[in-house]
């Protein structure tokens, strides 16, 4: 009964619900793939796995908006917020519009570049993309705003209704598996909006933002969206290029290696949707940010280590369990690819950090380093163990440059 009492006397925080939150979307979304992969096998896994990347590189186009718009609706208030916000759901809809309406118009073009059974599987996404665009800026309030609860029913909703959806249409109906992906995520679209904040849209013309708001904002928005390029790039180029230059069954193993050795990825992304908006507020009130860049730092070092280690000593229990017995073939790579993700993972806090102070060299530093994973791949394929070898290769750099900068960088305001 003592320690009944003392757990109800200790009341969970909004930021603790969100990373629950955070780990159960992602263990949701870890179902989801890893379903697909036991059900479609090595090679209708590419397909999939294709579809699944262009949906991470849409919420890495898209969480721009979320960026931004999370970042000032911490600075701006008032009539000002309400000014801004209207202008970014105006934008918002606008690229969600004509970047759905190029991937509509060239799917045939998409399907032969990454050798999928069918282009209507690029169609079907490409009609949900302005909807993925309104959402990000939805959630980028609840994220400025530190409105944790609501910000994690959004999530929940979209991956719920993504899981429950595509697995129901593949064990009820006879359709080709790359379509029903498709409407499973085209329709986990709509979920995803839920709860949405209609008092912040407004129809009737915005009131003009005085200029010096309007560069401030400008000037986020584009190295935010460089930014998120270069996050694109070291994120997903290597499957596309797998996709690319190797036969489905060899590109269906990668992509399972892939998706395991993300996982310390995908947790570091919840200390990183922490860790803009506090950071923004304690610059605004005046306080010291670098504590805050350490504790995070040290979080993901911590599971980063704790999963390689991992992956190193059981390979072949985890692809077996995550995956079956079809994609063994994976398991002496598995360390190395988790590895490749670590040391990414811990560069991005770093590249977040800076960002969200307005300092944007780490932004051009992961730049260069994503260029040179994709250029090295593109030179060095002739397996796909030399392809995880040159992503370390990246990493390592990146990460040794990142940290030489945040030395040279605080020693130089002392």
């Amino acid at each position: 009964m003592q320690a009944l009492s003392i757990l109800k006397s200790k009341k969970i925080t909004p930021e603790q619900i969100f990373m629950l939150s955070v780990l159960a979307v992602n263990g949701g979304n870890y179902l989801y793939n890893l379903i697909l992969g036991r059900v479609l096998g090595p090679a209708q896994f590419a397909d999939a796995a294709v579809l699944i990347t262009f949906l991470l590189v849409l919420s890495f186009v898209a969480m721009t908006f979320q960026l931004v718009t999370a970042k000032f609706s911490v600075v701006f208030e008032n009539d000002t917020f309400k000014n801004f916000i209207s202008k970014i759901y105006k934008n918002a809809t606008i690229v969600g519009l004509g970047l759905g309406a190029l991937i509509v118009v060239f799917a045939n073009q998409l399907q032969n570049l990454f050798n999928t059974s069918t282009s209507s599987m690029f169609t079907i996404f490409g009609i949900g993309v302005p909807l993925y665009f309104l959402m990000s800026v939805n959630r980028g309030v609840f994220q400025g705003k530190k409105e944790f609860n609501y910000l994690s029913i959004t999530y929940q909703a979209e991956m719920l209704s993504r899981l429950v959806i595509t697995l129901a249409l593949i064990f009820l109906f006879n359709i080709q598996s790359s379509i029903v992906i498709a409407i499973g995520i085209l329709i986990s679209f709509g979920f995803g909006l839920m709860p949405f904040e209609f008092k912040n849209v407004s129809i009737k013309k915005s009131i003009a933002m005085e200029a010096s708001q309007s560069k401030q904002v400008r000037s986020f928005f584009i190295i935010t969206a460089f930014y998120e390029f270069t996050q694109i790039i070291i994120n997903n180029s290597d499957i596309l290029l797998v996709k690319h230059y190797f036969d489905a069954y060899e590109a269906g193993l990668y992509a399972s290696l892939a998706l395991i050795g993300r996982i310390v990825y995908f947790v570091a992304w919840m200390f990183v949707m922490l860790l803009l908006p506090t950071v923004v507020q304690l610059k605004k009130e005046g306080k010291e940010t670098a504590p805050i860049l350490f504790k995070y730092v040290g979080y993901i070092a911590a599971i980063a280590t704790a999963i390689i280690i991992g992956c190193a000593l059981f390979p072949e229990t985890a692809i077996t369990l995550l995956f079956g017995d079809s994609y063994l073939a994976m398991a002496p790579l598995l360390w190395k690819y988790a590895l490749a993700t670590g040391l990414f993972a811990i560069s991005n806090i770093f590249a977040y950090y800076y960002l969200s102070l307005d300092q944007f060299v780490p932004v051009v530093i992961s730049g260069v380093f994503g260029m040179l994973q994709m250029g090295l791949v593109i030179f060095f394929h002739h397996s796909l163990e030399q392809v995880v070898h040159m992503q370390i290769i990246a990493m390592v750099l990146l990460l040794v440059v990142q940290i030489f900068f945040f030395v040279f960088n605080t020693k130089r305001k002392k």
